[in-house]
């Protein structure tokens, strides 16, 4: 599998709902990275205008009313017979309501992305440290990254885990750990590294430099930590992939032992006497080695799955 990009990845102990929020939302969450903050959090004048959205709320109130006020003066002009003023007036009071009612209605959509990036800003600095963007992330770990979603994604959508067969519950629990873990270390490891690039790029001096090459081994080191994280859970997915295919089979082999009496009964009517019945019967003798063959492959994905978990 390829692997799903990195996108944001998420602290598990984060609520859910505020996990989906920040999973969502990662152009604002990259705004707020940038500096950004709602216009509510920026210092204003203590007498500064009023809001946007009351402020066209007091227009929109003037123009009813002055509407009203001229539809009025209107009738007046019309009991009185001045037919010429009351056509004037009437038909600007018309344009006037006219307007008002085809006004846009973009305030209201305004509100709506305001209110969403607010929420999603106080989730961020509520939650800071306990999510990974993916531009956090440089080009070595991205990869790694999305070897170890890859692993995941496997384990997580295959029918022996539906199943019931491994242990889907610290599966459901384990996995997405391992996947924050995973990634917090990166994000860490990629900061450093682009740091550490930044200053020897400059041209250092043999002291420097004396300092600089055992903090390169140690980013180095801890580059192999974590893959050997990710090979870890790449070599629990591969068990799980053998015990998948064996699941696979074996309900293969079930669906077509379930119709050996109708081949069987084909093959008496038919006369056909040069089909061997005996070659039916290795469906079922295949079937319990695939059985077998399951029960193997689940036992090796549960000691994988030990393995990764110490």
């Amino acid at each position: 599998m390829a692997g799903r990009p990195a996108k944001v990845i998420v602290d598990p102990a984060v609520p859910d709902d505020a996990a989906g929020l920040l999973r969502d939302n990662r152009k604002i969450l990259l705004r707020v990275h940038a500096g950004w903050e709602p216009a509510h959090k920026r210092h204003l004048p203590v007498a500064g205008p009023m809001s946007s959205r009351t402020f066209r709320l007091a227009i929109t109130l003037a123009a009813v009313v002055t509407a009203l006020g001229a539809a009025v003066y209107g009738l007046v002009l019309f009991v009185a017979e001045r037919y010429t003023p009351f056509a004037v007036i009437m038909t600007g009071a018309a344009l006037l309501f006219v307007s008002v009612l085809l006004r846009p209605r973009t305030d209201v959509e305004a509100e709506r992305r305001r209110a969403r990036e607010h929420e999603v800003y106080e989730a961020a600095r509520r939650h800071e440290g306990r999510y990974v963007l993916r531009e956090r992330l440089d080009d070595p770990a991205r990869a790694l990254m999305s070897r170890a979603q890859a692993a995941i994604d496997q384990v997580m959508a295959s029918h022996v885990n539906a199943e019931g067969l491994l242990d889907d519950v610290r599966n459901g629990v384990m996995l997405p750990a391992q996947e924050w873990e995973i990634a917090r270390l990166l994000a860490k490891l990629s900061e450093l590294r682009a740091e550490h690039q930044e200053v020897v790029s400059e041209g250092v001096t043999p002291e420097v430099a004396a300092v600089a090459e055992p903090l390169a081994h140690a980013l180095d080191s801890s580059q192999r930590a974590v893959l050997a994280r990710v090979e870890a859970l790449e070599r629990y997915a591969g068990h799980v992939a053998d015990a998948e295919r064996a699941y696979r089979a074996r309900h293969q082999i079930e669906r077509l032992s379930s119709k050996l009496h109708q081949y069987e009964e084909l093959v008496a009517e038919s006369g056909a006497d040069g089909f061997a019945v005996p070659e039916l019967d290795r469906l079922t003798d295949e079937a319990g080695r695939l059985e077998q063959a399951l029960r193997d492959s689940v036992s090796s994905a549960h000691e994988a799955f030990r393995h990764l978990n110490d």
